[in-house]
């Protein structure tokens, strides 16, 4: 049973700071790791993707999986298994099999993952970007289970990206 959570909010006053904030999750991440990412469209979903990957060192064009759903990158330190479901509804992406994803070797990372949440296992970090305007975003991370909510308390102390818990 997951019994805790820690939230932080990160402040990206540039794309550098998504960057870093995603980079830093990447490294960080290890054989099922799950994160969902959620926002208005053009919030930096899929930028933030971009960065998680290349932090995990994969190689090539990462790109929003919108219409394909699943897109599973292999060439990094651990298999990236990037999802959209915004177009599913809840029974379509029940039949995907999306626990072989969740609980493999690799770290899935979940576009508007809010839509699925009877799908989602209790342990993730939730991660919820919103527009500024400009290039700035408010990232608010909500890390349930142990191990993502010790990520959320890493973060709130550290002073670049104004983590506050």
């Amino acid at each position: 049973m997951m019994d805790e959570t820690a939230e932080v909010l990160w402040s990206a006053d540039s794309e550098a700071d998504t960057v870093k904030l995603a980079q830093w999750l990447a490294l960080h991440a290890e054989p099922g790791t799950l994160i969902t990412l959620d926002g208005d469209l053009g919030a930096g979903k899929t930028r933030f993707s971009q960065a998680f990957a290349a932090g995990l060192g994969v190689k090539g064009v990462v790109n929003s999986p919108t219409f394909t759903i699943i897109k599973e990158y292999e060439s990094g330190r651990l298999p990236l298994y990037h999802m959209d479901v915004y177009r599913l509804s809840t029974p379509e992406a029940d039949e995907l099999g999306l626990d072989d994803y969740f609980y493999g070797e690799g770290v899935s990372l979940v576009e508007w993952a809010s839509l699925i949440p009877e799908l989602l296992p209790q342990e993730r970090l939730e991660i919820r970007l919103t527009h500024l305007g400009g290039e700035q975003r408010s990232i608010t991370l909500r890390g349930m289970g142990s191990r993502y909510s010790a990520w959320c308390r890493e973060l709130a102390g550290m002073p670049e990206g104004g983590g506050k818990a």
